[in-house]
């Protein structure tokens, strides 16, 4: 059994090496050398992840609970301030804390093991769960030496900052099994898991899917993405003139599984929230009664009319479990769809664009379910008619999607492109500041962030306190201080979790951040519950954005 102990030295190893052949010959080296169940289990914890991609969200631990223990395991809890001004990170702080116990234990915890005790802990539900969570991860701690402790504490809050992007991993495991790397990419595209994609290519097979076995994927599908374009005209450039536009709806996307008679609901980060949207179930259980689907669609919230409303609307209803039956009758949902994926015993996405919209019109046709209002632009006066008309309409703007294009899971393809008109960033609040005067007692001044260069590093872009009501700045500070991880001078310190969309007005030079650039009038639109800080903008984007600003201050930005 491979300890957890070699895991830990391995991934400080990684942390330690620049070359990215390296890396991948490093852990793909080490992956080769374990059994398959441990396999499976240390690519996903290599990359940050404790649990199956969508089983995440069922540890709820935070960053400010795992310190809570560690710290407890040495009464070091008045010494966090301290602890945490030495430390590199989040995890070197725990083994720092760690490291303050009289007698360190020998190294007896495995790869497994760990697995299992994070399993057992996202399994525990009822009556006093949190605190029989906080037990089983006591016990842990207790057992773990301080550098496993390090790597337990990154793992748990997603935050390795070894550089072992998932990039990485997909040519580490091309490295362990001898596959060729864009077979290795394509399974990860059906897959969206690293554990799961080194097992099967190693010829292990699945836990089954909840779902009957048919020809389709039974586990939800990483959804396609789309580059930015501010104008129709820059979609023209971009595509060409054979390309649909679509609604860009203002709500969430929904990834809908339709097998054996039952549908399943996934939301873009492929968790399952089924159980929050009722009525979506019963309109397509109803509509296609036994057949086996794979759609992807936007389900928005609606007035009694059935106009689209705003996207903070919509998630009094996301994700929620308790009360829905009360909550589908006050905040309505509706659903739209914009493509198949699979139909039958037949996986679509590598049928052109236009050919999977036919099928799903002819779908639609059949079974009454709403699609996105689409026109096929013949020139740009029609594009342009048909983008205002979205926008008055109340849509947050226009789709563009080339004919051709195929569909490729977790891929910024270059055939779909997203107008929106309005500048906007989905940026991670790094830290918040304590306000004043009517906003004293709430997180108000918000530092906001975009993804580094390297794995779970972000940048610094700037700060704003616009954009929340009183209630949502009660709510963000709530929901803040659960993330906290030190806290000094008025600025609270928080895991970087919580992704926001944010409009703006211009990007200018700054030597006020690494970054070198900075937002200009900064303002939060909402929050990106459906987005995970891995899906925020980077850094490299921001650069890009800046150079195509038409009016902009001399030299380029000083990005590090």
């Amino acid at each position: 059994m491979a300890s957890f102990q070699d895991f830990a030295e391995v991934c400080q190893a990684l942390s330690q090496t620049q070359s990215r052949l390296q890396m991948a010959e490093l852990a793909g080296d080490f992956l080769a050398a374990l059994n398959i169940e441990e396999a499976e289990a240390a690519a996903r914890f290599m990359v940050g992840r404790a649990l199956p991609v969508g089983d995440e969200a069922k540890l709820n631990l935070s960053g400010r609970a795992v310190w809570r223990v560690a710290a407890e395991l040495t009464d070091s809890l008045d010494r966090g301030e301290d602890i945490f001004a030495s430390a590199v990170d989040f995890g070197d702080a725990v083994e720092i804390v760690m490291r303050l116990r009289a007698e360190e234990p020998a190294p007896t915890l495995t790869v497994a093991e760990v697995e299992c005790q994070l399993r057992d802990i996202a399994a525990i539900e009822g009556r006093h769960a949190r605190q029989r969570k906080l037990d089983l991860l006591r016990g842990l701690l207790l057992r773990a030496t301080a550098l496993e402790a390090k790597y337990l504490a990154k793992i748990l809050i997603r935050e390795m900052r070894h550089g072992m992007s998932e990039g990485v991993m997909l040519d580490a495991i091309a490295h362990a099994t001898g596959v060729p790397i864009e077979q290795v990419r394509r399974v990860n595209m059906m897959q969206g898991d690293p554990g799961r994609v080194l097992r099967l290519l190693r010829g292990g097979t699945l836990a089954p899917a909840p779902a009957p076995s048919t020809g389709l994927a039974t586990r939800p599908l990483k959804p396609m993405l789309a580059q930015p374009a501010d104008t129709v005209a820059d979609a023209f450039a971009m595509l060409g003139s054979r390309f649909a536009l679509e609604h860009k709806l203002d709500g969430a996307r929904v990834q809908i599984h339709g097998a054996g008679g039952r549908v399943r609901i996934f939301s873009r980060r492929l968790n399952e929230i089924t159980p929050s949207l009722p009525e979506i179930v019963e309109r397509v259980e109803a509509a296609l009664p036994g057949r086996n689907f794979i759609f992807d669609g936007e389900v928005i919230a609606v007035d009694p009319q059935g106009r689209p409303l705003a996207f903070q609307e919509l998630m009094r209803r996301f994700r929620r479990i308790r009360e829905v039956q009360r909550l589908r009758e006050e905040a309505p949902v509706r659903l739209f769809l914009f493509d198949v994926l699979g139909l039958d015993h037949e996986l679509l996405i590598d049928r052109p664009y236009s050919e999977r919209f036919a099928v799903l019109e002819e779908l639609a046709r059949q079974s009454g379910l709403e699609l996105v209002g689409r026109c096929l632009p013949a020139n740009l006066a029609e594009a342009e008619q048909f983008y205002h008309a979205a926008r008055a309409a109340g849509y947050e703007g226009a789709m563009a999607k080339r004919l051709d294009s195929r569909y490729s899971p977790g891929v910024r393809g270059r055939g779909w492109l997203k107008i929106k008109g309005a500048r906007t960033l989905d940026l991670v609040i790094l830290a918040a500041d304590w306000g004043y005067g009517r906003r004293h007692g709430w997180l108000s001044n918000y530092h906001l962030a975009a993804r580094g260069r390297t794995e779970g590093e972000f940048a610094e872009v700037g700060k704003t306190f616009k954009g929340l009501t009183d209630e949502q700045f009660r709510d963000m500070t709530e929901r803040l201080l659960a993330l906290k991880t030190d806290e000094h001078g008025g600025t609270v310190f928080v895991r970087p979790e919580v992704v926001v969309e944010v409009a703006y007005s211009d990007i200018q030079r700054s030597a006020q951040y690494e970054s070198g650039m900075a937002l200009r009038f900064a303002r939060i639109l909402r929050v990106r519950e459906d987005k995970s800080p891995q899906e925020a903008d980077s850094i490299e984007h921001i650069g890009a954005e800046f150079a195509r600003q038409i009016v902009r201050p001399p030299g380029p930005p000083q990005a590090k």
